[in-house]
């Protein structure tokens, strides 16, 4: 086997056997999000996977937290993102001339950065060893012939492995020394062929259910029924695609930033913008991750979510410093006011987060600077009682800022043309809230109301 290994070379590896593509450029990408996403939250995260390793380029292609926290990784990156220049200083990616000793130092959820070579291309590629699952994703091809790629057979993988070690050696021998080691720490890795039989059906569901449908038709009396649901069911896959190519971008860039981070020769002025652009990126990945969740229930009205003993008021002191801080930003602040020692309530934990953070942005867009966002839990029967007002700074104009002249944009968003945001319908809301056990009622005077059921003790 050719000695000088490129990450183009390893694409056409994977490529043997494969029927060449027949898309352009525009629909692959979008196959190689939708992909990231399938195998990432719809297979590995199920796994539970607890070590292995990942090498990817141009960037790090894989973002989920739970897995960058527990894998070792390996990314081929281009000059031009080793060092992105600022009026004052430099920052650069993790070094791949750094010692093996320095990178074992590194946090969790960080990674090796290796030099990426002119004649390596700029396809995208990922590849993750654990002793459970093996799979290796890439975009090969022409333009116009442009293909995903997905393998999983142990022939391909080992052909795959035998390249990465000798593209490595060629580089940074103790890189690949490191790498040797930790693949025999691995121990027997279970062969995983039917892989690609859980992964195929997945993918073409995703994309599915976010491919917005086009069909326009003339409307008559008796087909008004029928179409008013396809326009349903095109608004909600539509909605769909958006926040699914919005998420997963944006969760790469944060990856990346909380890498840089991670250096400890970045000035102070650096680190600051960075991580404006980190929460940035974080309050706009968890503004549309509640929008899909309310698509997910606007498409399957049945589901419901998986409702749990959850603490509130514990809950809510703990988001308080994050939802403070984005309030800051507009110079508004967050009150508390949570009677001690409350029972916990039925409800689902991590969407109850979106939920609450999505209701205080909301509520926070009509404040002008010197307002405050008041929150109030108390007993209330058989139920907890909380409460969302928004103040303004003056009290004569203190009512309610979720102001009711909201346009709907549809069954799910809506438009304030006050604010000029979008946001969840009144509709949405409510039901939405409903899937997490919670009750809302709504008073101009007094902002918002939800009541949640006490978990029984026993």
């Amino acid at each position: 086997m050719n000695k000088t290994v490129t990450i183009n070379s390893i694409q056409l590896r994977m490529a043997e056997g494969v029927p060449a593509g027949r898309v352009d450029e525009q629909i692959v990408r979008r196959l190689w999000w939708a992909a990231l996403d399938t195998l990432q939250e719809e297979i590995l995260l199920k796994m539970n996977l607890s070590r292995g390793l990942w090498f990817a380029a141009p960037l790090p292609a894989l973002y989920e937290s739970k897995l960058l926290n527990r894998l070792n990784g390996w990314v081929w990156a281009p000059d031009e993102l080793a060092t992105l220049h600022h009026p004052s200083t430099a920052f650069v990616l993790p070094s791949h001339s750094k010692s093996i000793e320095h990178e074992k130092k590194l946090n969790k959820g960080s990674f090796n950065r290796l030099p990426l070579r002119e004649n390596d291309g700029f396809d995208p590629l990922l590849m993750i060893i654990t002793p459970e699952v093996q799979v290796a994703l890439a975009l090969q091809g022409k333009p116009g012939e442009r293909n995903l790629l997905m393998r999983s057979d142990p022939e391909t993988l080992t052909d795959l492995l035998t390249m990465l070690d000798q593209r490595l050696d060629s580089e940074d021998s103790s890189q690949a020394n490191q790498i040797r080691e930790l693949l025999a720490g691995l121990g027997q890795l279970k062969t995983n062929e039917d892989l690609s039989k859980l992964f195929w059906p997945l993918l073409s569901s995703k994309l599915a259910g976010i491919a917005p449908s086009l069909n326009i038709q003339t409307l008559s009396d008796s087909q008004s029924l029928g179409n008013s649901s396809k326009k349903f069911n095109g608004e909600i896959s539509l909605l769909e695609a958006i926040t699914h190519e919005v998420r997963t971008p944006l969760s790469t860039i944060r990856t990346l930033i909380r890498s840089i981070l991670r250096r400890e020769d970045l000035s102070n002025v650096v680190v600051s913008r960075l991580k404006e652009i980190d929460t940035e990126c974080t309050e706009q990945i968890d503004r549309f991750g509640l929008i899909f969740n309310a698509v997910e229930l606007e498409r399957n009205e049945s589901q419901k979510s998986s409702l749990a003993s959850t603490d509130l008021g514990q809950m809510l002191e703990t988001l308080c410093e994050i939802w403070g801080k984005q309030l800051e930003r507009r110079n508004l602040k967050l009150q508390l006011d949570i009677t001690p020692d409350l029972p916990h309530v039925l409800s689902d934990p991590q969407r109850l987060e979106l939920m609450l953070g999505g209701l205080i942005d909301r509520n926070s867009r009509g404040l002008k600077p010197g307002g405050r966002i008041l929150l109030k839990l108390r007993p209330a029967g058989p139920r907890l009682k909380l409460q969302l007002i928004g103040q303004s700074s003056k009290p004569s104009s203190g009512k309610n800022l979720d102001l009711e002249e909201n346009a709907d944009l549809g069954t799910v968003l809506s438009w304030n043309p006050n604010t000029g945001s979008l946001q969840l319908t009144q509709a949405a809301t409510q039901r939405l809230l409903e899937s997490l056990g919670g009750r809302l009622t709504r008073r101009r005077d007094s902002g918002i109301t939800i009541f949640f059921p006490i978990s029984d003790p026993h």
